[in-house]
């Protein structure tokens, strides 16, 4: 995470210094005595978060949060507590009050949102393996192709599984769990210890049974019923 210290005492910035050394995701990118000098660097090297007092020479720390464009996260650190209401005004993450100690330094960054976690989520969107439309089941010394919009559940028989389609069933050797890890998440739930059901394929919820398309019925189990009313009923 890169950061800035805004400080023009030079006590208080080493102290920063040395707190931000210590925090091994913190990537100190320049130390400014004026509010100025930081806004001519941040055009060109934008960052993280930024550590800003208030009294700065040539315009104030909140002065200077008004015109900061685009604004990183802002941890206000300074001696002086009236200015704290405002602040929150302009999005700062905390208000450190001048002394402050190093556990109450750790305090306020454990409020600063993780830069990566918007790529992350973005890089594994993109990266979405898609749904699979067909699956090879192994029957016995077969592997059968069906297609995984025409399973209605999935029944733990034993040591197999049995694939329950429209018109015809068909025993794999494959476990519950086999079949968890490989179809689609939501669409196909487990509702029972030993059955999944495709969730497009419910027609009606009675008690601890479901009705599924074609009539055929599977039950419910009560350590699963609440977790599966939830995401089933928005």
């Amino acid at each position: 995470m890169k950061c800035v210290i805004i400080e023009d005492q030079p006590p208080a910035q080493r102290i920063l210094q040395k707190y931000i050394s210590e925090i091994g995701y913190l990537k100190l990118e320049g130390v400014f005595s004026n509010a100025i000098e930081a806004l001519a660097f941040l055009k060109t090297h934008p960052v993280d978060l930024i550590f800003l007092d208030i009294h700065l020479p040539k315009i104030s720390g909140i002065e200077f949060l008004k015109v900061l464009d685009p604004r990183p996260s802002v941890i206000l650190t300074t001696a002086f507590s009236e200015y704290a209401l405002e602040s929150y005004d302009y999005g700062v993450k905390d208000y450190l009050l001048k002394p402050f100690s190093f556990e109450r330094f750790v305090k306020a960054l454990a409020k600063i949102p993780d830069p990566s976690a918007g790529q992350k989520e973005e890089f594994e969107a993109k990266n979405k393996p898609e749904a699979r439309k067909e699956i090879f089941i192994k029957s016995g010394y077969e592997h059968i192709r069906i297609k995984v919009k025409d399973i209605i559940y999935i029944k733990s028989d034993g040591d197999y599984t049995e694939i329950v389609l429209q018109e015809k069933k068909h025993l794999s050797s494959e476990s519950l769990r086999f079949w968890l890890e490989n179809l689609k998440d939501k669409e196909f739930v487990r509702t029972h210890k030993s059955y999944i059901i495709n969730t497009s394929k419910i027609q009606k919820i009675v008690g601890n049974q479901l009705t599924l398309e074609g009539g055929k019925k599977t039950p419910i189990g009560r350590a699963y019923k609440e977790q599966f009313i939830k995401g089933i009923i928005k």
